[in-house]
């Protein structure tokens, strides 16, 4: 299975979560509260994770850094585009005066519109993406240490 068939899976996955877990919070009317967005970055981190570690396990020996920080990349890009997109729908035709509601609480003085918003959200994915795939390759990349690589050295 090839990186980009992985990262497919995994970024749909990590955004039908996203988008269940905005809803939920919806659900009990705490969707403007900031500070619930934390678990967004943990989610997305650990979609990311998880589709690294699977990309290891699938190429066993032939995984290498480049191979596990594109899948990385790919899943958490997607992710924020579905997850973008989403939030595109919700705040100009679900719920129109949620951008206002958040801009007035988050943003004050700079009331842009909904735009902001999602090109807030959407260099935040992006950017917690680079920093989270470049973290994580740190525990998945190969090991260059020659002596787990040499028989009979322990």
């Amino acid at each position: 299975m090839g990186s980009k068939h992985i990262s497919l899976r995994y970024g749909i996955v990590t955004a039908i979560v996203l988008i269940a877990y905005f809803l939920i919070v919806k659900l009990f009317d705490l969707h403007e509260n900031i500070w619930l967005r934390l678990l967004n970055g943990a989610i997305v981190a650990y979609g990311i994770y998880a589709s690294i570690r699977y990309k290891r396990l699938v190429q066993q020996e032939k995984f290498d850094y480049y191979a596990g920080a594109t899948t990385g990349i790919f899943t958490g890009f997607l992710a924020t585009i579905i997850f973008v997109g989403f939030m595109g729908i919700y705040m100009f035709h679900l719920d129109p005066a949620f951008p206002e509601k958040i801009m007035n609480t988050w943003i004050r003085g700079y009331n842009q519109g909904p735009g902001i918003l999602l090109f807030i959200v959407a260099v935040e994915g992006f950017a917690s993406t680079v920093v989270l795939t470049l973290a994580f390759m740190q525990k998945f990349k190969p090991s260059w240490n020659l002596s787990k690589k040499i028989p009979g050295k322990a």
